[in-house]
């Protein structure tokens, strides 16, 4: 194992084996730790479109479609008394988002990280950063129980530990937690289960419920995976209760009609798995020598399948971010810049449709949506004018933009939108192109380029 590497990323999940591969590329010397070994389960099976335009510059993309995954054709909401859709068709050729096996899809990027250069290292756990002054130079490291142990130092090192948080939870203490989106997630997997009623093909259902909502999201090996979301405190008191998560989790299947019919006569063939969703970000997602990628800066909630969606659009600025400064294109404050406002402005914009959502909910006697509504403190520090102006930048339509803007206004307000459907351009709002590939939207005189390397690129130039 080497000593001493150029960039080290501390995680192999999808915002790791991104920026790797990525970085190895350009022909940097990249070295990855990962604690597990692969495959590994995960959750998080739902994938966005504006996930294929990052796969396709890793070139991954054609051995992702050649896998066998469920394509997903969009998402159907089943939110109160309303049914909404959002259809992923017209989108460009072919299949643009799949359903997939977290295992086989993660274990995927990490090996195509591999073939692109990547040294990657699997059942190796980072214990501590050294660092001298405030920027991190090098990892202590440990393998299994009884393994070996020692440390390597590097130029540059991106955090991408998921939730777990090398820097930002455990050494750096920097994570700040929402008040907003303080849920549980249960969930299991079902054989035989039913297709939804409505919806294109392959896509993920939404159902609600008085105390939260069901995910459905349908697997190519044939089975259903159906969880539920509910708030922190209607879990706990509902386990003691009723004496279980399974006890629990059958009453909230009684009382969605939607997801009762589906699993009825349906065979349950895995354990309940469950997970706390807590929204949190790191106070900054960069400092001296390091980013924070995916879930290791920040954690949303799993309403609109976001995750992997964030995860490699995050590793693909920290490629271009590190790429350009190592080139000496830019400077570690100009690069940093960039990548700390860019990424931090996706995550707020989704932060805000996500919270509008759960508002637009018409059972506005339910405790469990009111608690997910941002309050105005979170609207103050979110600056949320700007983070409505940032919903419709991008979007090449402008007046389906106005419908986005009036829904996110309307309900913050207190106001009807006279729009029901917030996610009416949902496809269009996670679109890669918001952001900044052009000198007229750059941020600090940066903005984001893919020829003739991905990097960073001057506006004046």
């Amino acid at each position: 194992m080497r000593t001493s590497t150029q960039i080290l990323v501390i995680g192999g999940g999808p915002a790791g084996s991104t920026a790797a591969g990525l970085l190895a590329k350009e022909g940097f010397q990249v070295t990855l730790f990962e604690r597990e070994h692969f495959p590994r389960y995960h959750i998080g099976e739902s994938i966005l479109p504006s996930c294929r335009p990052i796969l396709q510059l890793l070139g991954v993309w054609d051995k992702v479609n050649a896998f066998g995954f469920q394509p997903k054709g969009g998402a159907f909401f089943f939110w109160g008394d309303e049914e909404w859709e959002v259809n992923f068709q017209g989108m460009g050729d072919g299949t643009n988002a799949w359903q997939v096996t977290r295992a086989d899809f993660d274990e995927l990027l990490l090996n195509h990280a591999r073939q692109l250069g990547v040294e990657v290292h699997e059942g190796i756990t980072v214990r501590e950063l050294e660092f001298e002054g405030d920027r991190p130079v090098a990892a202590l490291w440990s393998e299994g129980k009884g393994g070996g142990s020692g440390r390597v130092t590097f130029d540059y090192v991106i955090d991408a530990s998921g939730r777990g948080g090398v820097l930002a939870a455990k050494q750096l203490k920097n994570r700040q937690f929402h008040d907003v989106f303080k849920n549980v997630a249960a969930w299991t997997y079902w054989k035989g289960a039913k297709a939804m009623p409505k919806g294109p093909d392959g896509a993920i259902g939404v159902a609600s419920m008085p105390d939260g909502w069901f995910w459905i999201i349908p697997l190519a090996d044939g089975t259903t995976s159906v969880g539920l979301v509910t708030g922190r405190d209607n879990f706990n008191n509902k386990r003691a209760e009723l004496g279980g998560v399974k006890e629990l989790y059958e009453q909230a299947v009684a009382s969605c009609a939607v997801v009762k019919e589906l699993v009825d006569g349906a065979e349950q063939v895995a354990d309940f798995k469950v997970e706390q969703d807590y929204s949190y970000a790191a106070d900054s997602f960069t400092g001296p020598g390091y980013l924070l990628s995916g879930d290791a800066a920040c954690f949303l909630d799993p309403l609109l399948s976001t995750g992997v969606h964030l995860a490699t659009y995050s590793a693909m600025l920290a490629a271009a971010s590190i790429g350009s400064v190592l080139r000496g294109e830019a400077t570690e404050d100009e690069a940093w810049e960039f990548y700390q406002t860019v990424y931090r402005h996706a995550y707020e914009r989704l932060l805000v449709l996500v919270s509008v959502f759960y508002e637009s909910y018409r059972g506005k006697d339910y405790h469990f949506y009111n608690a997910q509504k941002l309050t105005q403190q979170h609207r103050d520090s979110l600056s949320l004018q700007d983070a409505f102006d940032r919903i419709i930048t991008g979007i090449a339509d402008l007046e389906d933009a106005q419908d986005i803007y009036a829904a996110v206004h309307g309900h913050l307000n207190g106001a009807e939108s006279g729009d029901p459907n917030p996610l009416n351009n949902l496809n269009k709002v996670h679109e890669a192109k918001q952001a900044p590939m052009s000198a007229a939207n750059a941020v600090g005189g940066l903005y984001l380029a893919f020829a003739p390397k991905l990097g960073l690129r001057r506006a004046g130039e």
